[in-house]
């Protein structure tokens, strides 16, 4: 079970069950625990390999045992998420833990990933159970409609969910409609029907002014 104590603390109550959690990222717990670290988001070998050759980056741990945890992430805002089903998509530096029941991947995401200096893939979630992800500020969840699309910042993309296409505009930001900008960056557009998280704080990017 995952609930938030404040905004910037999950606490995850166990009955023998577990629950995987970026590495380091446990502040304190009671209770029984075992703690065993995983390669390459728990995917074993091939996960590993994954992301060795497409430079996502996550290293996670699985905890299990019986009585509480509690984890938090440079005091990073958390969002909870739940699935029935479908698949997150999320930036691996973003996200903070899962049921061990969900599975992680990887998928391409084309030019965003190499504006953010990322790679071009990103780590999927899927399944049914509770994710945790984490944003520089107050997550603000937008809604994407077929009658409403929606362009987001590169450095302010979190994660997103649901039955949604993404494009790129290159050579465009924000900060380019107002005449300030300056070199090469991009904007995702989303389409289509599901939800995209996006943070209030734009992290470093390489590929231009964004």
């Amino acid at each position: 079970m995952f609930r938030l104590q404040g905004s910037k603390v999950l606490a995850v109550d166990m009955t023998g069950d577990a629950v995987r959690a970026k590495n380091g990222s446990m502040v304190a717990y009671d209770g029984q625990m075992a703690f065993k670290k995983l390669s390459g988001g728990g995917e074993g070998i091939r996960g590993m390999v994954t992301r060795r050759l497409t430079g996502e980056q996550m290293t996670m741990m699985e905890v299990k045992g019986q009585g509480t945890c509690w984890f938090a992430d440079r005091a990073s805002e958390i969002n909870l998420v739940g699935l029935q089903g479908d698949k997150l998509f999320v930036e691996s530096s973003n996200l903070l833990a899962t049921d061990a029941g969900l599975r992680t991947g990887t998928s391409f995401t084309g030019v965003r990933g190499a504006s953010q200096g990322n790679g071009l893939f990103t780590t999927t979630v899927e399944g049914h159970g509770q994710a945790a992800i984490t944003s520089d500020g107050p997550a603000v969840v937008l809604r994407v409609t077929p009658q409403y699309p929606l362009n987001v910042d590169p450095g302010a993309y979190v994660a997103h969910q649901g039955d949604l296409r993404q494009t790129f505009q290159s050579g465009v930001t924000f900060r380019t409609l107002l005449g300030e900008g300056g070199g090469e960056a991009f904007q995702i557009r989303f389409e289509g029907d599901g939800l995209v998280y996006v943070q209030p704080s734009e992290r470093n990017t390489i590929a231009g002014d964004v």
